[in-house]
Parts: C-alpha cells; sequence; structure tokens
C-alpha cells in the first residue's frame, strides 16, 4: 500500500517532533545533574563545616525523632545516636554507664517541649554518667527550611577544659568570699567598738558594737554622718589622731573617757595603719577593771573566810606592822580577845599580849627577842621557828614577808604531831623486835635500792656485819658481800633481782643459793603497800636434803617399773613359743591326725584351744602394754570407719551378752566418722572397756554405746548401770600391775584391761576418761582424732 503524501509529512513531523523532545529532556537532565552535584558538595561543605564547629546539633521533631551527627553519640558515651530524644538515657541501665542521666534528660524533654509550643529558647548543662565531660545545651525553634512542622534544634557545646578552670575560679572565688565573710562577721560580731578609716581619716566601715556604742541608727547612717566614738582631746579629734598614726607608720594607742550608753567610761584606744589602705582602729572598755578590783576584793574576803576554817593560826600585817587580818585558830592559839583586837594592834603590842598569856617561849630578855622577831619584816626569804611553850605546847612558826612591806604569819600547833610521833618510835621498836624473833631472816629495801630494815637472823644467815647493815647500804653494795659468801659469785645477781622485782616492777620473784659453806638459802622479793620490797630468806639446807632422798627413791622405783616392764616383755615372748605348741597339737588332734576322739576327748581339746586363745590374748595385751610403757608400740595405719568397726566388736561379743542376760544398744550412724589407725590393737582396747562393762553389769542390765563426733573428734561412749565404782576402786581399775610386797612377785590388781586401753588409745592420739560412782554405773568415755 503506498501512503500518500500528506501521511509521510506528518509522520516526518511526528518524528521531528519527537527528536526535539528527547533532545530538550536530555539537556534539561544534564541541568539537573550539575545542580545536583554541585548541591551534593555544598551538602558535604556543610556537613563539614559541622563537623569541625565546636557545636553538634541536634533536631528534635514533634514526634520525638531526633537527627544528629555520630560524633555526638561519642560526647554522651553511646554507642550510636538513637532514633528518639527519649533513648538519649542509654536505655535506663544505671549500670552500663553513658547518656544523660534521668533527672537531665527529663529536664532536656520539658525544654524541647516548651520550645516547640512556645519558640522560647533554653539553655542548660548536662553531664553524661560515667563521663566527666561537661556539656551546655542551647535549644530554639527550627527554621522552617531546616525542618517544618515546629521542630526544636539543640545545639550541644563541649567546655570541659573551660568548665574545669571555671570550676577551679568558682572555688577560689568561694573561698575568698566565705573568708571575707568570716572575717567580716568577726568584726562585725566583736563586743569591742571596730572601725576603718580612709587614708584621709574618714570613716569607711564601723562594726554593730561601734554602732550601739554611738546611739546611731545603722552603720552606713554612722559613715555618711562621720559619727565619732571617741571625743577630741588635747586638741586632737580622733581622725587627726589615725591620721597623725598612719603618717608615722607606727600604732598610736591611748586612754581617753567616752559616753557610752550614758555612762562615762574610760576607753583604751588603738590605731593600726594598715599602709596606703588606710587605718583600722578598736576601742576596748577598761571600765571593767574596776569590777575586776572589786571582784578581787570579794575573793580576799572570801579567803580570809577560808583561813578562819584552817587549823593553823594566820595573821597578816601591813607595812605600818599593824594586824591587818586575823583568823580564829590565831586568837585561840595566843588566847586573844575581842578587845584585844579592836584598834588592829602593832606587832610588838601583840607580842606583849601573848607573853602575858602564857604563849611565848621564856626567855631571859624578852625585848631584845622581840625586836629580833620584829625583823622578820625586811627579811629577804620565810623565817621558821619552834617554840616550845611553859605547858608542853609545841608551836611551829613561819614568818613570810610580802612584797607590800607586811607581814603573814603561820602558826601550827605541832603538839599532838609530835605525840604522834613518839608513838610512831614506839611502834617502829616494836616493829624491830618482832622481826628479831621471826624464824625467817627478813629484809626491807626501798625503790632508790637502799636497805630500810632487817632483823638480825638475816644478817646471821648471809654471815654480815651488824655495823656494814647500819649505813643502810645500796643493794648493789650488798651484794658484793654476799657473793663472796656463794659457791657461785655470779648467783648472787639473782638475789639483786629478786630486790629490783619487788620495789621497781612491782612483782614476786625468789629463787635458791647456794653457800659455800653447804647451806642452801631460798630467797623471796616481795612488793609491799608502801612501794617498798620484802627481801624475805629461809635456811631449807635440812629440807633440801629430804627432798634429794625422796627424788632418789623415787628415781630407784622407777627403775624398778622399767625392769618390770622388760621383765613382762621377755616372759610374753617366752610364753609365746610352746603356747603355740600347744595349740598346734591341739588343732592338730581336733583334725583327727592322732586318731579319733571321743566326745568327752573333742571336749577336752575345744577346751585347750579356749585356753590357749584366751592365754594368748592375755600374752599379747601384756606384750602391748608393755611395749607402750617403754615408748615402743609400733602402730599400723589403717583407715578406720568408726560405725562398722564398733559394730564388728560389738557382734563378736554378741553370744556373751546373751549369756548374761544383758541388753546393749548401739546408737550412731555413719555420719560418726572415721580415723587413722592400728585396728588391730585400737580393737582390743574398745573390746577391754566392753568386756569391763559387760563384767561389771548384772543380769538384766543395760549397756550403752553411743558414737558422736565433733568439729576435731570422734567420741564413743560405752556406759552401763552395774554397781559403780568410788575413787579407791577406780584408782585401783587404772593401776594395772604392780610389784609385790616381797619386791620380786608381779601382782595383778584389777587385769590389765583399763591400763591397757589407755594406753593403746593415748598412744593412737586419744584420750580415755573413766566416770563412776557408787550405784550410778560406769561410764568410760574414748576421744580420737
Amino acid at each position: 500500500m503506498i501512503l500518500s503524501h500528506t501521511a509521510l509529512v506528518l509522520i516526518g513531523l511526528l518524528l521531528a517532533a519527537w527528536t526535539l523532545a528527547a533532545g530538550w529532556a536530555i539537556l534539561a537532565a544534564r541541568a539537573k545533574e550539575r545542580r545536583f552535584e554541585a548541591e551534593r558538595r555544598e551538602a558535604l561543605r556543610l556537613a563539614r563545616m559541622v563537623d569541625e564547629s565546636p557545636a553538634l546539633p541536634l533536631l528534635v521533631r514533634v514526634d520525638g525523632r531526633i537527627e544528629a551527627p555520630p560524633q555526638l553519640a561519642g560526647w554522651l558515651g553511646l554507642g550510636s545516636v538513637p532514633q528518639y530524644l527519649t533513648e538519649l538515657d542509654g536505655g535506663g541501665d544505671e549500670g552500663k554507664g553513658g547518656g544523660l542521666t534521668g533527672e537531665q534528660l527529663a529536664e532536656l524533654t520539658e525544654a524541647v517541649r516548651r520550645t516547640q509550643k512556645t519558640a522560647a529558647p533554653f539553655r542548660m548543662v548536662a553531664t553524661p554518667r560515667g563521663s566527666r565531660r561537661s556539656l551546655a545545651l542551647r535549644g530554639h525553634l527550627a527554621d522552617p527550611q531546616v525542618s517544618p512542622g515546629g521542630a526544636a534544634m539543640v545545639w550541644v557545646f563541649d567546655f570541659s577544659d573551660s568548665e574545669s578552670e571555671l570550676v577551679k575560679l568558682r572555688a577560689e572565688a568561694a573561698r575568698a568570699r566565705g573568708d571575707f565573710a568570716a572575717l567580716v562577721a568577726l568584726i562585725e560580731a566583736a563586743p569591742m567598738p571596730m572601725w576603718f578609716r580612709g587614708p584621709e581619716g574618714d570613716l569607711r566601715l564601723v562594726n554593730s558594737a561601734y554602732v550601739a556604742a554611738v546611739g546611731a541608727a545603722s552603720a552606713e547612717a554612722v559613715v555618711a554622718n562621720g559619727i565619732e566614738l571617741i571625743e577630741a582631746a588635747d586638741g586632737q579629734s580622733a581622725s587627726q589622731v589615725a591620721r597623725k598614726a598612719a603618717a608615722s607608720h607606727q600604732p598610736a594607742e591611748r586612754a581617753v573617757m567616752a559616753t557610752i550608753a550614758g555612762e562615762r567610761r574610760m576607753l583604751r584606744v588603738s590605731d593600726l595603719p594598715l599602709g596606703d589602705e588606710g587605718i583600722a582602729g578598736y576601742a576596748v572598755d577598761v571600765e571593767d577593771m574596776e569590777e575586776l578590783a572589786r571582784s578581787f576584793r570579794a575573793f580576799r574576803e572570801a579567803q580570809r573566810t577560808m583561813l578562819d576554817q584552817l587549823s593553823a593560826g594566820v595573821a597578816q600585817f601591813d607595812a605600818k606592822r599593824r594586824l591587818s587580818f586575823v583568823n580564829q585558830p590565831f586568837q585561840r592559839l595566843f588566847g586573844l580577845t575581842a578587845a584585844d583586837l579592836s584598834d588592829h594592834p602593832a606587832f610588838e603590842h601583840l607580842f606583849d599580849v601573848a607573853r602575858e598569856n602564857g604563849r611565848t617561849p621564856e626567855v631571859r630578855d624578852f625585848p631584845q627577842w622581840r625586836r629580833e622577831r620584829a625583823q622578820w619584816f625586811s627579811a629577804s626569804a620565810p623565817q621558821e621557828e619552834v617554840w616550845t611553850l611553859g605547858d608542853g605546847t609545841h608551836f611551829r612558826i613561819v614568818a613570810q614577808p610580802q612584797p607590800d612591806g607586811g607581814l603573814l604569819l603561820i602558826v601550827e600547833d605541832r603538839t599532838e604531831q609530835l605525840q604522834i610521833s613518839a608513838n610512831r618510835d614506839t611502834l617502829l621498836r616494836t616493829r624491830t623486835a618482832t622481826f628479831d624473833s621471826l624464824f625467817e631472816s627478813v629484809a626491807v629495801f626501798a625503790p632508790d635500792g637502799r636497805m630500810q630494815l632487817w632483823n638480825r637472823r638475816f644478817a646471821k644467815d648471809w654471815g654480815l656485819d651488824s655495823d656494814f647493815l647500819d649505813t643502810h647500804p645500796h643493794v648493789e653494795a650488798l651484794l658484793e658481800r654476799i657473793g663472796a659468801r656463794l659457791k657461785r659469785p655470779p648467783l648472787a645477781k639473782a638475789v639483786g633481782d629478786a630486790v629490783r622485782g619487788a620495789t621497781l616492777e612491782r612483782k614476786q620473784t625468789g629463787g635458791r643459793a647456794a653457800l659455800a659453806d653447804g647451806r642452801i638459802l631460798r630467797f623471796t622479793g616481795v612488793p609491799l603497800p608502801d612501794g617498798n620490797g620484802l627481801l624475805a630468806v629461809l635456811d631449807i639446807t635440812d629440807s633440801q636434803k629430804a627432798e634429794t632422798a625422796l627424788k632418789e627413791r623415787n628415781a630407784a622405783l622407777i627403775e624398778a617399773d622399767a625392769i618390770k616392764t622388760r621383765f613382762l616383755a621377755n616372759m610374753s615372748y617366752e610364753f609365746r613359743t610352746p603356747l603355740t605348741s600347744i595349740g598346734g597339737f591341739a588343732e592338730l588332734l581336733q583334725a583327727g591326725l592322732g586318731g579319733s576322739l571321743d566326745a568327752q576327748g573333742q571336749d577336752y581339746v575345744a577346751d585347750i584351744l579356749t585356753s590357749v586363745a584366751r592365754l594368748g590374748e592375755q600374752i599379747e595385751s601384756v606384750l602391748d602394754l608393755a611395749q607402750s610403757e617403754a615408748g615402743l608400740l609400733p602402730l599400723a595405719q589403717d583407715k578406720i570407719e568408726l560405725l562398722p568397726f564398733v559394730k564388728a566388736i560389738v557382734e563378736e561379743r554378741a553370744q556373751r551378752i546373751r549369756d548374761a542376760g544383758l541388753t546393749l544398744d548401739l546408737r550412731g550412724d555413719r555420719s560418726a566418722g572415721r580415723t587413722t589407725g592400728d585396728s588391730r590393737r585400737l580393737a582390743r582396747a574398745i573390746g577391754h572397756l566392753l568386756d569391763n562393762a559387760i563384767a561389771a553389769t548384772p543380769r538384766g542390765g543395760r549397756i550403752l554405746v553411743d558414737l558422736d563426733r565433733n568439729k576435731k573428734r570422734l567420741r564413743l561412749a560405752i556406759s552401763d548401770n552395774g554397781p559403780g565404782m568410788d575413787a579407791a576402786a577406780l584408782a585401783r581399775a587404772l593401776g594395772g600391775l604392780k610389784v609385790g610386797s616381797d619386791g620380786k612377785t608381779v601382782e595383778r590388781r584389777q587385769g590389765i584391761g583399763l591400763p591397757l586401753a589407755r594406753q593403746l588409745i593415748e598412744a593412737h592420739g586419744g584420750s580415755l576418761e573413766i566416770h563412776s560412782e557408787p550405784g550410778q554405773g560406769t561410764a568410760a568415755i574414748v576421744e580420737l582424732p
């Protein structure tokens, strides 16, 4: 089909239009690409600027979503920037660290919400958890071009370095303000008026005491009106005196009168130059000194009242030698009346009255004696005399010259004291006689080591001269004399140690000393209540000889016991060989190797074997006892479970218990524990205890075996309700074997069961205790490690 010309033209026009549209689209796309590339470079540049800026942006949208650079997550101690504002606390886990605290996040959330609603900016400071970084947050409403819809833009600044400096400066400023406030408070609280003047002498600062003293309304009023506390004196005002002190750079002090609260009072004023800053001043009210003087007079009156209560007489004379004070004891001692004291008599007249009353010593020239006593007023040191009166009264007189020219006279009646001293001398003589009659020799030493007292026997025992002891020698000199008489002179030091221990260390020590002549002395140092020390010495020569004889006899008994032990051991070995042969032949006969036996023969052979076994057991027991006493008992180291072990021992004796008509109660469980030891010998020891209980319990009786343990020990108790034993019987039961009266044969007291059991248990590191009372039964308590 052939297209018409018009159709071809239309097709050509369409193709041209399509080509033009395609070209225009390509050009437009390239233009957009270039704009997009330019915008991308601008965005990268802006992002780089944000990364390099000291602040990081945090965009908070209305729905709580946030946008921020990753660097902010590092500042907050988070792994990444969360999606929502409420997640800036790191998930709320206090233990993980990082993120804002709950209080800081709540404050930030509230501030952002307020900014989104009211467009009000805000500021706050935050410190992430577990970090020392200080962040400043500045928030405002975001530009609509940045985020339309009312989002908030928060800029976060890191000012950690500035914050540390700021904290330091704030601390220093706070300290300075505190010091200044303390100083101002101290000046303000001072009870005395204080002020500060400028270099020109004008008042700049006054305290409350100053304001109260001048009766002003306030400190500001005082400073504004220049109200002076100190009145002008000698034509100079207080300001002029202060400037003069500042010019001389020297403090100025003066006493002036001032009116305070309507009263005229004396003040001591001081002006203190403070360089170019000004002059400080203060005023001290010395009017109170008068009050102190009045207090002193009251004190003197009280003192005189107190002197009236003393037993010693006290009289005080003034510089004119007239009596100014006398207490009641002085009046009584000298027989003075109120008339004698009415006109404050002179010193000489008072002595005349005392002479008339017989209260002065009898002297040949009384006027001269009185004039000599009047010289006490001018003496340079206290004077002391003893007056003996005609009636036997003894006065001790002390005259103390006073700085004002007066005299203080003190009189003490020592009559009773001298009587007590005489009685003391009598007691001392009685004590000396008592010391000399003692059987022991004694000596008393003072803390300085000197001998104070001794008896005649002390000198006799040590061979010392009385003339030497009369010098009250020091302990070191005494030891030299004693050492020369000892068999070993260096041992004299032990005597000195006993004396020093009693006097200085206040403890009792002692010892023995052998003399060269063969005597033996026992000495003991005893502290006395008055601080001295007593050395008691006893001659124990005879008792020492008796003790030596007893020791020799005891050694002989020990040797005899050792001979007995060796004898038993040897005999045990000697018995074992033939006993083994007897038992072996009996077993052959029982087996029929020697021919058949009738029933009676079989009974005889069985009795032989039983006796051989019992005798073998006894020999083993004797051998173990001998070896244990000699310390030569060999022990195996077996692991022993206590409950099965004891149960097996009980079952071995079950037939005997039934034959005896007894009941046995075994208490314990696997918790009783285990021990280590020789199972054969330990079984023998416990078996002996159980055999004794079986033998001691009458028919119908009861035996209790109880197993227990504590933290460190295993405990086995075997008790019965038999007749029991008294102390003597129990001692015999524990004694075992003894040497006969002829010294050769060996006798058995109550068998060897208990002694052997004790030896075997103690060899295992345990202990055995036997408790028994007549009528109450017997209990054996074994403890093992």
